[in-house]
């Protein structure tokens, strides 16, 4: 069987390629012209060059695929030009699986995030059917995921596109080569350049758990069915203190209260927007 990966350059696209390459899968990806290689370069794949933007390029990209993992998105918590963020999760996101309708693709897994998840309010764990609507969507990154999972959700209902949905929480792990926002964290608490803290946190997931979860979405999935992909509940204060003693550094001991943070962050993003 031959499938396409979006995304394979990145985190979890790269650890999913690795992970079906080892299964003995033939697979393809999917790389913009400028991507970095690294994650993909040890691996018996082909290269497609492309663009989630550029239909032309995912229709070639598919021809000949029986499945694909549509894994790429832009994780960024915040972008000058703001719409970029828009074209690549939403525009980009209907573009590939129109492609994969029009090469009549048989299966498809969609990465999603908890990002989409509603928050039930009363300290009890989000699920997958639990109540959201795009008001809840708190930043441009979550609001891009959101509406690009409806897009799917719609295609799937119009079209009888042959989609799984799978909603990641936060990947930890080898291959973070960019990083991501969270990886960004951890290295800096690995060098001992986190000297405070903040009182929030996250789910954490292994990101080969993640990688396998598309995989177990692919084989055993519900199409249309949404999966939340999560490890375990930790505070940012229990994250910070276990990556140093990791790292052999001391954790974190000043807490920051969120009122603090606010106009910093404020003041941060100003900054961001001259420079």
């Amino acid at each position: 069987m031959t499938v396409l990966v979006t995304g394979a350059s990145g985190f979890v696209g790269g650890r999913l390629a690795r992970l079906l390459v080892e299964r003995g899968e033939r697979v393809k990806v999917l790389l913009r012209p400028n991507a970095d290689r690294s994650n993909v370069k040890p691996l018996d794949v082909e290269i497609v060059t492309g663009d989630l933007r550029d239909e032309a390029s995912l229709e070639r990209a598919l021809k000949g695929c029986e499945g694909l993992y549509h894994v790429a998105a832009d994780y960024r918590l915040w972008a000058r030009r703001i719409q970029d963020l828009y074209d690549s999760n939403v525009t980009g996101t209907r573009n590939i699986l129109q492609a994969a309708l029009a090469q009549d693709v048989s299966r498809i897994v969609y990465c999603s995030s908890v990002a989409t998840l509603g928050n039930p309010g009363d300290g009890t764990p989000a699920n997958e059917d639990t109540p959201v609507s795009l008001t809840d969507m708190i930043g441009h990154y979550k609001r891009s995921k959101y509406l690009a999972e409806q897009a799917v959700s719609e295609m799937i209902e119009r079209e009888g596109l042959p989609v799984v949905i799978v909603n990641p929480s936060t990947p930890i792990g080898p291959g973070d080569i960019k990083p991501t926002p969270t990886g960004r964290v951890i290295r800096d608490a690995a060098m001992g350049a986190m000297p405070a803290y903040v009182d929030t946190g996250l789910n954490v997931v292994h990101v080969d758990d993640v990688a396998q979860a598309h995989i177990l979405a692919y084989e055993k999935g519900e199409i249309g069915r949404r999966y939340v992909v999560g490890g375990e509940d930790m505070s940012l204060q229990e994250i910070l203190a276990e990556v140093s003693r990791v790292a052999g550094r001391r954790p974190p001991t000043v807490r920051i209260p969120r009122g603090i943070v606010y106009p910093i962050a404020y003041i941060a993003q100003g900054w961001a927007w001259l420079t």
